[in-house]
This record gives C-alpha cells, structure tokens and sequence, in this order.
C-alpha cells in the first residue's frame, strides 16, 4: 500500500489535475470490453485515459486482471507518468498472473539501461516489488549495473531493491554478492545512498541476527556520521539507529560519537529526536560521570524532550512513554522541569496519567511541596480515573519521599473528609501502604478510616481496611465487631476480601485469644468446609493446623515483623530496562515490552543491552566475552522467570527415598547422542530412587512448612552462587561480575540412593595431579630483535596466571629499561604489574622473568580467538610477537557446576550450539582422564557407564563468566574419545578442544 501510494502522489507532479476523480466515479457495465479496446488504441492519449481508469477500477477493488496483456503492451513507452501507471498495475497482479509478468522482464532490463536516472529507478524499483520467483533471476543483472549507476537517485533505490529482493530469495542475495556492494555503498559519497544501504543492511541483519553484516567500525563511523549532517531526515534516522549498535572502543570515541549527534537534537522532526536520544543514552554509559562534558550532555536531553510535549496528544504519549523510561535510568536529566508534566485541562486522559506516573518519579524533597498541591488538586476533578489515579500518587509520594509522608497523610484525610466515595476508597489502599513503609507512626488515623467502613464497596479498598483492623486489633476496642460486621456476608466477597479476612480474624484470636476463639472457628470453617477456591481452604487448614499443634509457631507465622516496602515497587526490572533504553523511538518503547514479547516470529529479535561503563572492558565484538572483573557495578539479580527452570525441574522427582540400595542397571538400549543423555536418560537417574541432600536455603529466605503431597520446593539457585552468566540465560545468573560458585565441601560426600553410581566421584577418582604445563616456545627469535631471544609459557598457579619468561641476550651490547604491553585481546589479558627485571642483561647472558597477568584489560576478538600481540621495550628498540595462550589459563577454581543446574544449562543452550570433537591416540581410562582434565580446572559432575562406555559430564568456567559444558565418551580398548562441547560462545569450543587434546596426551 505504502508503495501504491507513493506512486500515486508521484503522479500528481506529471500534469495530472485534481480533475482525475472522475476516473473513480464510473459505473458502467461492460466497461473491460470497452477498456481492451481503448488500451490498444493507436492514440497515445487514449491509452493513457485507459490505464488511468484500469487503476482506478483495480483501486477499489474491482478485478481488472483479465487486461494484463493489453497493459504490459502499454509499457513500450516513453511517457514517465504512462510508465508508473504500468508499473503500478504490474506490482499488484504479478503475483496472480506470474507466467504473463514474464513478459514484461525484457522492458525492464531495457529501461534499466535508459538514459532517465528516473526510469532507470522505477524500473528497479518496480523489480524489486514484484514479489514472483521467476522474475527474481532476471532482476540480479539490472540491479548490479544500478548498485554501480552513476546516478546516486538510481544507486539509492536500488540499495532498498537488494533488501526487498533478500526477502524474497535470501541465497540469491548472497551468492551475487550484492551484500559486499551494499556494504561497499557505505562509503558513497551521497549521504542518501549511504543512509539507504545502512537501512537495507539493517533489515537484513534484522532477520539474520547473527550474520555480522555491518561490520561497525571507528572508520565506518566515521563515514556514517558525515552523511548523517546531510540526508533527509528518514535517512538520519537510520544512521542514527545504526549508530545504536555500535559499542564504542573507549570513552574518547564516546564522546566524540555523542558531540556529533547532539546537534540532531533540535531537529523539527521528532523520530529524528529520539533516536539521537537513544544514541546519547546508551553512549553516556561510557562516559565518566566526573568529566565535564558529562554534566553538558545531561543539560542538553532535557530541552529537546521538553519541547516534544507540545506536539498533538497521540504524538506526547509517544514523548511521555519515552521519558518514562529515560527518568528511571537518569531522572538528573529532567529533575528541574517538573512544571512541564503538570496536568492541563484538556489533555487527553492517556497523556494525563502518563504525566502523573513521570510527576511521582521526579519527586523530591526539593519539589514535594509543589508536587502535593497539584495532586491535592487533581484529587478533585470530574474524571474518575484520573482522580483514583492522583490519589495513589499522593500515597506513592509519602512512601518516596519520606519527608513529606506527614504532609502526604494529612492531605489524604482531607480527601477521606470529602466523603466522595471512590477518593475515600482509593484513601485506604495508600494508607495501607504508608502504614507498611512506617509502622507505629500514623496509627492515630484508624479511627477516622473506621468511620468509613460503611462506605466501602470495591474489594481492594475493603481487602486493605481489613488488613489495618487486623494489624492493629490490639488498638482497635471494637475490632472484633468490625471484623464480624464483615465476616456475615462472608461467601458473597471476592477471594481477595476473603483471604484477608481469614488472616485478620487468625490474627484477632492470637492477640485476643479469650474474647475471639468463636469467630476465629466461624471464619475456619466457612473457609475450609464452605468453600470451592482452593487458595482460601489451603490457606485456612494452615492456619487451623498451626492453631491446633502449636500456637506459639502460629504467633511466630502470623504475628511476624513485615519487611518495609520499598519505595519504588513499579519501576521496570533493571535489565528489562536497559533492554527498552536501547529501543527508544521504537513501539518496544510505548509498551514498555521487549520485541520478543510482541513481534511475530521474533526468534531473530536479538536482546540488546546498554554497554558497561567506563573502564569495564567488554568486548563490542563477541557480548559473551566481556571481561569478568573490572565492572564498576554488579547487575542487579534477576529474579528467574517462572518458564526457565520449569520443565527441568517438574521431570525431577526429589521425593524422600523410600529405599536405599545398590542403582538399579542402566538401559542397555540407551542411544549413545548427548542430548537424549541428558534429556531422558539423566532424568531418569535423578528421579524415582533418590534425593540429593537438602541445600540450606540462604538465611534471609523464609522457609514454608512442607504439607503433604507437595513437592518440596526446588534449589534456590541465587546468581551469586553460579558464579557469573551461564552465557546469556536470565534464569542462569545475573551478568559476569557475579562471586565464585559455592564449591562442595568434599568430593566423596554421600548423596544418597540411586545417584552414588552417578555423582559420587570417589569410586576410582583420585585426588587431582599437577596441572600440565607445555615446555617453553620460542616467542622471540634473536634474528627478528636485534639478538633479543624470548622463550616462554602461561601457566596458572593458585588462582593467578602468570607469563614465565627466559630473555636471552645474544648480541654484543648490554640491554637494560625492559617493560611490556598486550594488545587488546579476547579475554582482557593484560600485565598486573611491570615487567621486574632490576639487573642489567650482559651479552650472551639469560634472565628468567614471570609476569603475573590479569583479565580486566580491554576486550577484542582475536583470530585465532587465544592469540595474544605483545610489544617488549628495551634501551634498543621496541620489539613485536604474537603468542597463543592455552585457553586452561582461563579456567578459573570454581568451574565446578551444581548438578541440576547442569542438566538445565545443557538443555538450555541450544544444539547449534554443540560441537563434536575425536581425540585420537589417547591411552588413559576414564578416571585418570577426569584426574588429568581436573588438575587444568575442568570438572567432572557426573559419570555413567553405558555397554562398556564410560561417559564424563564435566564443566568449566572461563574468567569472564562463560560457562563451558562437555561430555566425554571413553570406550575401554578405544584409544579414540569422542568429545562434545556446549556453550553460548561456541567461538570457544575450537581452543577448548585442543586443551583437551594437549592435556590428555601429554
């Protein structure tokens, strides 16, 4: 449709009147008959007046496919607007009339080749559209010669046409080789061309999440940012959402990245506004907050923002919903503006409540007084919504701002005065809450909340009154009376009103136990006998349970101390957050939602993140190799989402054993792949014959008591205790800058039943050998460094990598003033401290030297990925290697994975994912290969015998958080092992089998 109306008002420039309505007001039968005829005509006019009213018939929607042949007849023509009239008719019955469509190849090839840079456009714009295989093959030709045309009108179109043509036939895309003349086409010289090749090649990507197709780099940049200043204001939109994908190196190029977009900021168009936006805040992540141009940027957001709300309604809601997000991350940008969000009175009710929810998060103490007036006067208006809505804020605020939650009471006991029914409701619900976040402070109001108890008919506000009588029964003379006046129509409250009705009178009876012990056994048994809903009679057989067997424990259930609520309970989960940070400008941005939760088929959505701030190395290139150490600041813990674990944990049955004895025999008919191992057959293992030892909660987790016939509740995996991102899985950990993973206190401890066979690793597992270290290479020859030879090797002992080094010195003169620099490399390797080598190097003298090494240098992807640049500085000269480290450097102590979260993790990652190794000529059993691969920090979690092969499932954590997982197969009298490896970088799984070869063989 987008395209047809293009063309239309196209059309409108070649002398086409507003007369041409007529064309749409016939109705005269026989008239395809009539058009035939007119279409053959001779007349150039005619033919024209012919097609116009073929279009206009094919417009609404009358069939006039049966004229396809007399209207390709028409395209031999030199007429621009007869030609897009054609064209037009072509782009919407091709699809239908294929085998006729193929007629009109050969005009297209030739007006591909017309001297008009304006025909040569539409004809390969009109290929691009028509969306039939057949003709795609003859379109390749016409749009090469176009990708290179002279004309930057035709190169721009026809960068579009390769996207277009992508979607219909993706491997004839590629095999062309359009995709590196599209990438080619970046550095036009005409900033149109460039923002279109930039949008085709984003479309591309889009559906190709992991083809790397822009390549960003500094250079790149560069020539995107000099055509940003010049391209219509769609085209800078591009860039500028192009320039959103890219992870600057360092914070200088940050800045210098964000100097260059600010002035988008005054752009008219508003699209053009917040994608510079988008760029800025997701670049000012690097920038330190103590530079100066820090604080500039903060002040130059706001005025841009501000002017977006005096747009028409539906355009500030866009504005509103965009700022919502932008105050959580950075509410400094906007502190001092808050009259812009105040409410007027025309505006629409969306934008209204918008306003309200960005007023209550720049409340401050600086502006309370100022914000509590406005609110006090919404609580008065007409609509009802927006009052229920003012009134909440009011309450929100108390429980911001503490030092207005005096002022914030006493104005909403104003509003309960009013005795206009939904404010005084509305009242309760927050005092509720004000008397949760400051306990004993405003009780002195329950007497002017019970004066209303009549007037309450919404079951939030009645759930909350009878949460306040329940609370404070013991202050309350008449509570009893209160609570039963609510208990008579008992069946007729929603469950919500219900179960805390149950919880009061619990409550009631164990401060007033004599006076209440017949209402607390009405309320028992109106929700245990008298009830359907499940909750309600769950509920109260606990409470009659903990009643009957132990009041004390009851007390101690019921009556215990609530933890305060915390002050903002509806900001948006912190990496959801930076997630819609970076869709700024985006429908994700309005729904507060990721793509993934709204696009259909959005498999190849990537999830995008904020980078690290300044200084925390990770990598632009590779998101799951980003260095551990260095993150200023811990992510925050996610809590897991419900479908993560689910499925894995539902197939365990941790029931108690019932039995404990020797594991039953193993399936002989096991199938031998990795995925059914760990899907079916582990599961197995882990179910019916045992439990492992309960794991202790963490202290600050309540326990529930266990009923009967529930399952206990699955291991609470906190991040901190994985130890670092599983690879990207929310449900694995929270980020890299996670603490070490708990290890077991012994490796022979007893589990228990049917799981000894499989996780118990005494049986023949010894204690752990000396980790393998390779001989020293040569890094330096003498010849290359003026007589300067290096040999050396990694090697990690207790924890700490270190580059143990012999320099010998093979010229005739004395070298002195050593020091060393890495290159940025894959893992942030990089020197702790300077190279210590005191003495002078005499000729034909050796020194050796060890250099401890860290991993909070600066991140890149390196080819190979364990390739190590190093320079060495003597009084000389400055010498250059390269080296290549074993990837065992990296495997930190605690690699060792919980069992659970093992079998989830692999099923978790995906099988593209898995590699599959041989290891030839290996002559060790299972046991002394687990003993070997434990001393290079690679775990066994489980092993299992399958028809004489023995089977090691084993882990292993490299230093930036990535999690790799193996299982490897040992046949007894087969020298050859079968290895196969998963992980979320599967970049890794190359260097982690040729550990595997070299530690095994040697």
């Amino acid at each position: 449709m987008q395209e047809w109306a293009n063309q239309l008002c196209e059309n409108r420039q070649f002398g086409s009147k507003m007369t041409d309505s007529k064309y749409f007001t016939t109705t005269k039968k026989g008239e395809i008959f009539e058009l035939k005829a007119e279409l053959n005509s001779d007349k150039k006019e005619k033919k024209k007046e012919a097609v116009k009213k073929v279009i206009a018939s094919m417009t609404v929607g009358k069939d006039v496919s049966a004229l396809f042949p007399d209207v390709v007849n028409c395209m031999q023509t030199d007429n621009l607007e007869l030609k897009k009239l054609v064209y037009l008719y072509l782009m919407n019955y091709a699809k239908s009339q294929p085998d006729m469509a193929i007629m009109a190849v050969n005009t297209f090839v030739k007006d591909c080749e017309d001297p008009n840079p304006l025909i040569r456009a539409l004809a390969v714009r009109t290929m691009g559209c028509i969306r039939v295989d057949k003709i795609t093959e003859y379109l390749c030709e016409p749009l090469r010669k176009c990708l290179k045309d002279e004309d930057p009108y035709v190169r721009k179109t026809a960068a579009v046409c390769v996207a277009k043509l992508h979607d219909i036939n993706a491997q004839l895309v590629e095999d062309q080789g359009f995709l590196d003349t599209l990438k080619d086409l970046i550095s036009d010289s005409n900033p149109m061309v460039v923002a279109n090749a930039v949008a085709a090649l984003s479309e591309i990507a889009e559906s190709h999440p992991n083809s790397n197709l822009l390549d960003l780099n500094p250079q790149t940049i560069n020539k995107l940012l000099t055509a940003l200043n010049e391209c219509t204001e769609w085209g800078q939109i591009f860039i500028l959402d192009c320039l959103a994908n890219y992870t600057p190196r360092d914070d200088r190029e940050s800045q210098s990245i964000c100097e260059r977009v600010t002035p988008r900021l005054s752009h008219a168009n508003s699209a053009v506004v917040l994608s510079a936006v988008k760029v800025l805040m997701k670049f000012m992540e690097m920038l330190p907050k103590d530079l100066d141009y820090y604080g500039t940027l903060l002040k130059k957001l706001a005025p841009p923002l501000v002017t977006l709300l005096s747009a028409e309604p539906e355009l500030q809601y866009v504005a509103l919903r965009n700022i919502n997000l932008i105050v959580q991350r950075r509410p400094e940008i906007l502190k001092h503006e808050m009259k812009v969000f105040f409410v007027k009175y025309n505006d629409p009710i969306y934008v209204k409540l918008e306003k309200l929810d960005i007023m209550i998060r720049l409340a401050s103490q600086a502006n309370i007084a100022q914000v509590l007036a406005e609110l006090k006067e919404y609580a008065t208006e007409v609509d009802v919504d927006f009052v229920r809505k003012a009134v909440r804020a009011i309450g929100r605020c108390a429980i911001k701002v503490e030092q207005s939650a005096e002022r914030c009471v006493s104005t909403l006991l104003d509003l309960i005065q009013t005795k206009v029914n939904y404010v005084v409701q509305e009242a309760i619900v927050v005092i509720k809450d004000i008397f949760r976040k400051y306990p004993n402070k405003y009780e002195s109001v329950i007497a002017t909340l019970c004066e209303n108890l009549d007037s309450l008919d919404e079951p939030e506000a009645r759930a909350a009154m009878i949460w306040i009588v329940g609370e404070y029964a013991e202050r309350i003379d008449n509570a009893d009376e209160l609570l039963e006046s609510f208990l008579e129509g008992f069946h007729d409250e929603s469950t919500q009103v219900q179960l805390q009705l149950l919880t009061a009178i619990v409550k009631l009876f164990l401060k007033k136990p004599t006076e209440t012990q017949e209402l607390v056994q009405q309320v028992l048994s109106l929700a245990t006998q008298d009830s359907d809903n499940p909750d309600l009679r769950d509920r109260g057989y606990i409470y009659w349970r903990l009643l009957s067997t132990d009041p004390v424990a009851a007390k101690e259930v019921v009556l215990a101390e609530k933890p305060l609520i915390s002050e903002e309970t509806d900001l948006i989960e912190p990496t959801l957050l930076e997630e819609l940070i970076c869709h700024i400008g985006t429908l994700a941005s309005v729904y507060h939602k990721p793509p993934s939760a709204f696009v259909e088929g959005s498999r190849g959505v990537q999830h995008k993140r904020l980078p690290g701030t300044a200084g925390s190395g990770e990598s632009a290139e590779s998101p799951d190799t980003g260095s551990a150490a260095g993150a200023t600041e811990a992510p925050p813990a996610v809590i897991p989402s419900q479908g993560d674990l689910l499925g894995d944990l539902l197939n365990l049955d941790l029931t108690p054993p019932t039995t404990t004895g020797p594991p039953p025999p193993t399936s002989s008919g096991m199938q031998m792949g990795a995925m059914d191992l760990l899907g079916g057959g582990l599961d197995s293992l882990m179910g019916d014959e045992s439990e492992p030892p309960p794991i202790p909660l963490r202290t600050d987790t309540p326990q529930s008591p266990q009923l009967p016939h529930q399952s206990p509740s699955p291991p609470d995996y906190s991040p901190t205790e994985l130890g670092g991102d599983l690879g990207g899985n929310p449900a694995m950990g929270a980020g890299f800058g996670a603490a070490p993973a708990v290890m077991p206190a012994s490796f022979n401890a007893p589990v228990g039943g049917g799981l000894d066979d499989l996780f118990d690793l005494g049986g023949g597992v010894g204690l752990p050998m000396g980790a393998y270290n390779p001989p020293k290479t040569i890094w330096l020859p003498a010849m290359k460094a003026k007589g300067l030879e290096i040999t050396g090797v990694f090697v990690r002992r207790a924890g700490v990598i270190q580059m143990e080094m012999t320099l010998n010195n093979k010229a005739m003169s004395v070298m002195t003033d050593f020091a060393i620099q890495f290159n940025r490399n894959s893992f942030g390797l990089a020197p702790a401290g300077p190279l210590q080598i005191l003495t002078p190097l005499g000729p034909n003298q050796s020194i050796e030297a060890a250099l401890p090494l860290s991993t909070v240098g600066p991140v890149m992807k390196m080819e190979p990925l364990n390739n190590l640049q190093v320079a060495v500085k003597n009084n000389i000269d400055v010498f250059y290697f390269s080296c290549q480290y074993p990837i065992s450097m990296l495997f930190v102590e605690d690699g060792k994975m919980e069992r659970q979260v093992f079998l989830a993790t692999w099923k978790d990652i995906p099988n593209d994912n898995e590699a599959q190794f041989q290891i030839k000529d290996c002559h060790l059993n299972s046991d002394a290969a687990s003993n070997k691969l434990q001393s290079s920090n690679i775990f066994t979690i489980a092993k299992r015998t399958v028809e004489g092969q023995d089977m090691l499932y084993q882990s292993m954590k490299l230093t930036n958080g990535i999690w790799v997982l193996a299982e490897l197969r040992v046949q007894t009298g087969n020298p050859n092992y079968t290895i196969s490896l998963k992980c979320r970088a599967p970049e890794v799984s190359q260097c982690v089998f040729q550990n595997y070869e070299a530690v095994l063989k040697n």
